[in-house]
């Protein structure tokens, strides 16, 4: 049997206290490893978070671009139709320019147009048969004086010139029951007129005794026959809507045409 020879004391405590502070070595790197390590993931965590700050202010950046984007799309195409409008304005300013200078060179025609037109008026109520003479004249010479006025436009002063026209016109298609003086066998006496048209004017006296009608051709009055006072009471009582629209026999004077 081999025996082995033991180490003196002093070599294995050196041996011991060896082992024991490499130990405590290798325990003191692994804690600066691992303290090491927690500084990393510390910076790590903090670099992450700044990272995805970063990432959040260029998705919000780019989330702003994209809508400032849109509002300039949206304003290009505003800006666009707005100077076509603009471009249309001015077109027609050009053209509103235009007819203001027309206007006045139809201004200065349309006046003595007018006082033409008024003469016009003024012979051919003369002319017509007299019914409502009064009232006739007198829109005429409303209408001269209108002519003088400055507080009244040429267009107003047109329009009245026609409308008087066409009251004219109208007299030749209604029929019409109005009082008034005639003159009846040498005295001036109240009588209803009936007017039919421009075709008969004739007279009644109130009593219904004496009747008459305007013979254009002679540019005077002739008596009626009675045989017309039935027709002539009944016409003059359709004029006045008291009596529904009927046939009526009423007496016309022959013209030199006829």
């Amino acid at each position: 049997m081999k025996m082995f020879k033991l180490a003196p004391a002093s070599m294995l405590v050196g041996a011991i206290t060896l082992s024991l502070s490499s130990v405590a070595a290798q325990q003191t790197d692994v804690k600066e490893v691992v303290e090491a390590g927690k500084k990393i993931t510390t910076s790590a965590n903090k670099s992450q978070q700044r990272v995805d700050r970063i990432n959040e202010q260029i998705q919000t950046k780019l989330q702003q671009f994209k809508t400032l984007n849109k509002e300039i799309d949206g304003l290009t195409v505003y800006n666009q139709q707005m100077q076509t409008q603009i471009d249309n304005q001015l077109t027609e300013l050009e053209q509103l320019s235009i007819s203001m200078e027309q206007v006045s060179v139809i201004e200065r025609q349309v006046s003595p147009l007018m006082a033409r037109m008024i003469d016009s008026l003024e012979t051919f109520v003369k002319l017509d048969v007299p019914f409502l003479p009064e009232e006739r004249a007198n829109r005429v010479e409303v209408l001269r004086r209108m002519l003088t006025r400055a507080d009244v436009s040429v267009a107003e002063k047109f329009r009245q010139v026609l409308e008087a026209y066409q009251v004219e016109v109208d007299y030749g298609r209604t029929i019409e029951a109005y009082t008034g003086l005639q003159n009846v066998d040498g005295q001036e006496r109240d009588v209803d007129f009936l007017r039919i048209g421009r075709v008969s004017l004739v007279y009644r006296t109130r009593d219904g005794q004496h009747m008459g009608m305007w013979d254009q051709q002679s540019g005077d009055w002739k008596p009626l026959d009675a045989s017309y006072r039935t027709d002539i009471n009944k016409a003059l009582r359709i004029a006045r809507k008291q009596l529904a629209p009927d046939l009526i026999v009423a007496p016309v004077a022959q013209t030199s045409a006829e």
